[in-house]
């Protein structure tokens, strides 16, 4: 715990330690790397081991993974359309590799790799990167009539063009932004309950402990609230993603 007397240390949980140590004596290695390998193998081996079988009556690892994948196809038709095929792939990997670090993040000795802003910003700056090169392969020149509507005055294109530009580099500072602060502040509220229990436990004896229930309670009701921002997280960050791209193919 990252209590320490009275003190209550709740961002210490999100530091960076040195996991295996130097790799090549250049890289270093650390336990957010250590999660994000381990969430890609869980991710592997759920999609191995459970489609392996193939039964037609699936066990329950065969109907996890069919339906991660049903869920997700069935996101990108609906989002960006019959195209939306060729960017399943994509949005698959990047909304299961988020949602197993944010589920990954909720067991002890864990570390959350979405709580940290470079790694959420990175997936944002990779989405908004994959849209602009797809809508300039598909309309080439022609994509840059997205930040001027048709229809509008041109006396008004000086101020409604930057308005435009910065809405659409604003989406990456957004995603990233909102996936990060979610899983930090749900983090640092478990530490916060969690201290003030042992504080508690600690300073009032038997009469502590019976205090200390409030707190208890509280984190467990915040548990299963986690469980349910884990998804939500990583489902938001994957619709947000086929929206940007349905615009990016349709230019709309």
């Amino acid at each position: 715990m990252a209590a320490e007397g009275s003190a209550i240390d709740a961002l210490g949980q999100f530091r960076l330690g040195h996991g295996l140590g130097e790799v090549g004596g250049a890289v270093n290695f650390t336990n957010a790397n250590e999660i994000m390998l381990l969430a890609g193998a869980i991710i592997l081996g759920l999609l191995y081991f459970g489609m392996k079988p193939r039964a037609i009556v699936p066990g329950r690892l065969q109907a996890l993974a069919e339906y991660l994948y049903d869920f997700i196809y069935t996101m990108c038709l609906d989002q960006i359309g019959e195209e939306g095929k060729r960017f399943f792939p994509f949005i698959f990997t990047l909304f299961t590799f988020i949602l197993m670090g944010n589920l990954l993040g909720l067991f002890p000795y864990f570390f959350t790799f979405t709580s940290h802003i470079m790694v959420t910003g990175a997936l944002a700056i990779l989405v908004i990167v994959l849209v602009t090169l797809v809508a300039l392969r598909i309309h080439g020149l022609h994509f840059f009539t997205y930040f001027f509507p048709a229809g509008a005055p041109k006396l008004l294109a000086p101020l409604i063009i930057p308005i435009e530009i910065l809405s659409y580099l604003s989406r990456p500072v957004s995603l990233s932004i909102r996936l990060f602060a979610n899983m930090t502040a749900g983090h640092v509220m478990f530490e916060v309950f969690a201290s003030f229990m042992l504080m508690l436990a600690g300073a009032l004896g038997a009469l502590g402990y019976a205090v200390a229930l409030g707190p208890l309670a509280l984190n467990i009701a915040l548990m299963g609230f986690e469980l349910l921002v884990a998804f939500l997280q990583a489902y938001v960050f994957a619709i947000l993603t086929c929206i940007y791209l349905h615009d990016a193919v349709h230019l709309h």
